[in-house]
């Protein structure tokens, strides 16, 4: 299941590259000197996949508590559910975002922020990855559920790493050139993504049922000794 970390990454550059490309393109690059705009650019880079995996360390924590008490599959299903949900009623996940106290700290992200693309010291483009990985963003919210069905705190991590890392090619794009041009490709693979969330959330819901699909749905332990538990009083 990590791969669908990577592929939302991708498709997630393409959806966000409406909040996150300004902020890219207005990184305070040093433009004469090659070396060191790539370094800075690489900065900005880890910066995000430092709160990337960060959150998702957290969120892999959290799944791995659901795990202990044994509802590791029954997170997976709700999980996918939720990510079906998340394409088929937006509305109510958007209202989320009115939430006084989450305005009120995204408020304080954007006002540092700018604070940030304003400096041109060595720490500047780390830190304004690193506040960039807190934007809210739908694929985020993806991603995340995905590190809390992973119910392991490395693999959290690591699932929201890859998701990181598969924003990088685009956003290095927009860094070094601006936006993305091609307005064509990008609609098209915009409407493309909730088909592949939903895609993706029925894989999660299948693996949490455990029918011994190999790779796709697999018997978990705790189902596994249930059915064991199930036989063994015949």
């Amino acid at each position: 299941m990590l791969a669908t970390a990577l592929i939302f990454g991708l498709l997630g550059s393409f959806h966000c590259i409406g909040m996150c490309g300004p902020i890219a393109f207005m990184l305070p690059l040093n433009r004469k000197n090659k070396f060191k705009q790539f370094l800075q650019v690489a900065s900005y880079h880890l910066g995000r996949l430092f709160t990337y995996s960060l959150i998702g360390l957290l969120f892999g924590v959290l799944g791995k508590g659901f795990y202990f008490f044994g509802f590791q599959q029954v997170i997976s299903i709700v999980v996918g559910v939720l990510m079906i949900l998340f394409i088929l009623l937006p509305k109510v996940f958007n209202q989320f975002k009115s939430f006084d106290f989450i305005q009120r700290k995204l408020m304080k992200i954007k006002s540092k922020l700018g604070k940030e693309l304003a400096k041109k010291e060595n720490d500047t483009f780390f830190t304004i990855g690193f506040l960039n990985g807190f934007l809210p963003c739908g694929l985020v919210y993806m991603a995340l559920f995905g590190a809390l069905a992973t119910g392991n705190a490395f693999k959290g991590s690591l699932y929201m790493f890859l998701f990181g890392l598969g924003t990088v090619p685009l956003m290095t794009v927009v860094a070094y050139f601006g936006n993305f041009s091609n307005v064509y490709w990008r609609q098209k693979i915009q409407k493309a993504i909730p088909f592949v969330v939903v895609f993706v959330g029925i894989l999660f819901v299948l693996r949490g049922l455990g029918l011994g699909i190999p790779f796709v749905s697999p018997l978990e332990p705790v189902l596994t000794k249930t059915l064991e538990a199930t036989s063994g009083c015949h």
